[in-house]
């Protein structure tokens, strides 16, 4: 199995050589580049083409979002799959948060976050999954409550909308248990999969399976989307 390739965008020298150090110890992960500004980062990127993207917002010549806004232009018409970006930051205001969506960043992770969850991270998003900590998860759906389907949202697209025919009727044939509705709900809350088994008496184990199913019936690839979905189709409230 190929290892996920990771290029560190941060210039605080302690955090990123700490982040390098860990990730490095990781089977499967290997860094391969890091940069302490915006502009070195997009250098890396370029001649890289890394899988994950690691990338600071705070970063001393142009910032985290305009490195990703940059790097989503660099890659139109490009062949392979894209480099996806985790977002990796001490701001959890409203702004930063959906400004970094808006730009084209693929996951959100503080940096007070256990080295366990951001490597969770780093694995879901390499999966072509969004990623978001708890901790900014109800910025995230306290906007999908404002906009309407279809919606844009700064320069990207809010484009999920009620569950479509086909799944609404696996959802007919095999509806959402009422552990599954429970876990769900405990999703639009925010709660991780830690606290969703603490709260349910569970492993987290099991709630990765309840999490699969529901994404499954749901016909979604992503906890987000599928608390989205759940809003916009009533299941939960």
């Amino acid at each position: 199995m190929t290892d996920i390739r990771i290029v560190l965008i941060e210039d605080h020298d302690l955090t990123r050589l700490g982040l390098k150090a860990a990730l490095q110890q990781v089977p499967g992960m290997t860094v391969v580049g890091e940069a302490a500004s915006g502009s070195r980062g997009l250098s890396l990127l370029e001649t890289e083409r890394p899988d994950i993207a690691i990338v600071d917002i705070g970063l001393p010549d142009i910032d985290g979002i305009e490195v990703v806004e940059r790097l989503r232009q660099a890659q139109i018409g490009l062949e392979g799959a894209p480099t996806r970006v985790l977002m990796l930051t001490m701001h959890d205001s409203e702004a930063a948060v959906m400004a970094a969506f808006a730009a084209g960043a693929d996951s959100y992770c503080m940096k007070q976050t256990e080295l366990g969850d951001l490597i969770v991270a780093v694995r879901e998003t390499y999966e072509g999954n969004s990623w978001i900590d708890p901790a900014v998860a109800s910025v995230v759906l306290r906007q999908v409550r404002k906009i309407p389907a279809g919606a844009a949202v700064g320069s990207r697209t809010v484009s999920i909308e009620a569950i479509e025919p086909e799944f609404e009727q696996i959802l007919e044939s095999y509806p959402l248990t009422e552990r599954e509705l429970e876990i769900l709900e405990l999703i639009v809350s925010g709660c991780s999969n830690a606290e969703i088994a603490e709260r349910s008496y569970i492993t987290v184990g099991t709630v990765k399976t309840h999490v699969r199913s529901i994404l499954n019936k749901l016909g979604v690839d992503d906890r987000t989307k599928a608390a989205v979905r759940a809003l916009r189709s009533g299941l939960v409230t």
